[in-house]
C-alpha cells in the first residue's frame, strides 16, 4: 500500500536542529505526492567566533549525525536528501563521496547532498569560473573550495559572512544577500553559488538571475532538485529558477 500523502516519494531529511530554513524551503518545493520527513541532529546554538569553533560545530555534527538518520528511517522512505552543507564539502571531493556513500550503504537509499547537486547544476550551465558566498568561518570556506577545485571549478571569488552562531545564519536577509552576491560578481565568471542550508536563498535566486543575467545557485533548490530528478521526478516547480521549472 502507498503512503496516503507521499505516495510518489517520501523523502527523508536530516539537519541541524539550529536550523530554519531548509525545512519550510524544501516544503515550498514539495510536488503533489511528496513528503518529507526531518530527522534533527542535535546541536546547541554555539558561538562561532573561530575556525576552532567551527571544528568542534562539525565534531558535535558528526557524532549525531547516524542518529537523526536512523530517526528517519522508522517511516521508510524513498530516498534521503542532507538539509545541511558544511559536512558534504569537509574533506574535499573524495571524502565528501566516501562519506556520501556511506550513508547510502548504512541506509540502503539513494542520498543527495548539496554540494554534489551544486556540482549537477553547474555542469548542467556549463559554468566553470565560479563565485560563493557562504555563512561560514575561514576553516569551512577553504572546505567547500576544495571541493569545488577538486571538481575541476575555478573558484575566483568567495565571500564567507563569518555569521556568529547558527541561529544568526537564518537571520541574513534577502537585500543583504543580493549585496553581498553583488559584491563578488563580474564579468569574469560564469556562476555564482550559495552554500550553507540556513540561509533563505530559495526564493531570492530567480530575481538575482535576472539582474546578474547569469545562473545563481542555492544550495537548497539545488538539492531538492537534485533530490526529484535522481526518484524520476520530472514536475516542473515555478518560483525557485530553472533548475526546478526547465531541467
Amino acid at each position: 500500500m502507498a503512503d496516503a500523502l507521499g505516495w510518489r516519494c517520501k523523502f527523508a531529511v536530516v539537519a541541524p536542529s539550529t536550523n530554519t530554513i531548509v525545512q519550510p524551503e524544501f516544503d515550498k518545493m514539495r510536488p503533489p505526492g511528496v513528503t518529507n520527513h526531518f530527522g534533527r541532529i542535535a546541536i546547541p546554538n554555539m558561538q562561532l567566533a573561530n575556525d576552532d569553533d567551527f571544528v568542534e560545530l562539525m565534531n558535535l555534527i558528526e557524532g549525531e549525525l547516524f542518529q537523526a538518520i536512523d530517526r528517519c528511517m522508522t517511516c521508510e522512505p524513498d530516498y534521503l536528501l542532507m538539509g545541511m552543507s558544511a559536512v558534504m564539502f569537509w574533506g574535499g571531493y573524495d571524502a565528501a563521496a566516501k562519506r556520501r556513500d556511506e550513508i547510502q550503504r548504512h541506509t540502503g537509499l539513494g542520498v543527495s547532498g548539496g554540494s554534489f547537486a551544486v556540482e549537477a547544476a553547474l555542469n548542467l550551465f556549463n559554468a566553470k569560473r565560479i563565485a560563493i558566498l557562504s555563512p561560514y568561518q575561514p576553516i569551512s570556506d577553504a572546505q567547500v573550495t576544495r571541493f569545488f577545485t577538486e571538481c575541476g571549478f575555478d573558484v575566483v571569488r568567495f565571500r564567507g559572512l563569518r555569521c556568529p552562531n547558527p541561529v544568526a545564519i537564518a537571520h541574513v536577509q534577502g537585500d543583504e544577500l543580493r549585496g553581498h552576491l553583488a559584491s563578488i560578481n563580474a564579468e569574469d565568471i560564469d556562476a555564482l553559488v550559495q552554500v550553507g542550508t540556513n540561509l533563505s536563498m530559495a526564493s531570492e535566486a530567480p530575481e538575482m538571475e535576472r539582474e546578474f543575467a547569469k545562473p545563481v545557485v542555492a544550495i537548497n533548490t539545488a538539492t531538492y532538485w537534485h533530490g526529484l530528478r535522481a526518484k524520476k521526478l520530472n514536475d516542473k516547480i515555478h518560483g525557485f529558477g530553472p533548475l526546478l521549472c526547465k531541467h
